[in-house]
């Protein structure tokens, strides 16, 4: 069947900063839409959504996850930026590291550092969520982990965004982001070596498989990226979207309050309704069809997790914002061979700071709001909050 077309551009930057009437428009075209503007695919509905991340043997990462042709050749090879058998390697170290059981045995670690954080920020009426609480628990608690040293860590945050900005198309926000990307590269290679990392975090263990041949010299610094690059600046924003969704849904924070079982499903609910990480690309290696749409072999096509998550059809009102909806199968961490290897870790650090809020904080009001631009990351890159 013929492809609809569209003259949206995802990437303007009126879209970025409030991406969702456009992702309704899009869906109200068809489940894929040609962008014609950059001569992309867009997937938009939640069943087209689930079947291109299902089959890594023709929409491919390895040709990379971004719009600019460019970018995508300084990135490959990367966790992000491949597929199996190489795929299969890199994941099976990490997997070591971020299974369920291995995350579990760090969540009493989790929960005492947001306790911490939660009880010296909310010791005065106002808080800036973003700089003062989402950062730096997120930056601590991977880097920690990972074993980062203190005197490492300062950039990192503004780093991983700037990386995340190269995914577009080349836009200013892309093309302004290049030399830290650079900078993200250069520093977990040259920088971050095994005689700085502390000897018993998770970066030390990644070395150690290059010492054992399970990973080769290059893949080790390019492994590290997945928790500098993809680790961090996600949970930052998810902590932060969960702030300003309570706030603007008092009800919501009450029925939390009321049951902290319906913290997980919290955490799941606000990653669907606010997917840190909006959209991801994929090549067709073969010809393909989506949706009864045929995509030509060599095509990009752009997965909008925000859209897909936000589709009627599959989840009935689903612009509404609903703790006990329990979302499990989102689609903001991906799916398949390419999810989110971290997002069990992700999902424990929403939770821990949820919880250190339920006790201390009666209601938010927010002060200041500001979305940030990026062309892939969204969230408050700036969240001014009051609370009981």
């Amino acid at each position: 069947m013929p492809c609809p077309t569209s003259d949206l551009d995802p990437w303007a930057d009126d879209q970025l900063v409030d991406p969702y009437d456009g992702y309704r428009s899009l869906r109200d075209l068809g489940p894929v839409v040609l962008l014609e503007q950059h001569g992309v695919y867009a997937v938009v509905g939640y069943d087209a959504t689930k079947s291109v991340l299902q089959n890594w043997e023709i929409f491919s990462s390895a040709a990379g996850v971004g719009l600019s042709p460019t970018m995508n050749s300084h990135a490959a090879g990367g966790i992000l930026t491949s597929d199996p058998p190489e795929h299969t390697v890199l994941r099976g170290v990490l997997n070591r590291q971020l299974i369920p059981p291995a995350v579990k045995r760090h969540r009493a670690e989790l929960a005492n550092r947001a306790a911490a954080l939660v009880e010296e920020a909310t010791a005065v009426g106002e808080l800036e969520v973003v700089q003062q609480l989402a950062v730096p628990y997120s930056v601590d608690v991977v880097s920690d982990l990972v074993g980062i040293p203190d005197d490492c860590r300062g950039s990192l945050v503004e780093r991983a965004a700037a990386a995340f900005n190269t995914f577009g198309p080349d836009n200013q926000l892309s093309l302004d982001s290049r030399s830290l990307f650079s900078e993200l590269f250069w520093s977990t290679k040259y920088e971050l070596t095994p005689d700085v990392l502390t000897p018993e975090g998770w970066g030390a263990e990644i070395y150690a498989a290059g010492d054992t041949g399970e990973l080769t010299d290059d893949q080790c610094p390019g492994l590290m990226l997945a928790y500098l690059w993809a680790g961090m600046d996600t949970t930052v924003n998810g902590i932060a979207s969960a702030i300003a969704l309570f706030a603007d849904h008092p009800d919501q924070w009450q029925k939390l309050r009321s049951d902290h079982s319906l913290v997980l499903p919290a955490v799941r609910e606000v990653l669907r309704l606010e997917p840190p990480v909006q959209r991801f690309a994929r090549t067709t290696v073969t010809d393909a069809e989506i949706a009864g749409v045929e995509i030509p072999a060599g095509s990009i096509v752009a997965v909008l997790f925000g859209a897909a998550n936000r589709d009627d059809a599959h989840y009935p009102d689903a612009a509404r914002f609903d703790i006990e909806r329990n979302p499990v199968d989102h689609l903001s961490f991906g799916l398949g061979v390419h999810r989110c290897v971290g997002a069990g870790l992700a999902q424990e650090e929403m939770a821990a700071v949820f919880t250190a809020l339920l006790d201390r904080v009666g209601s938010f009001e927010v002060l200041e709001r500001q979305m940030r631009r990026n062309n892939a990351l969204h969230g408050p890159s700036h969240l001014r909050v009051r609370w009981s």
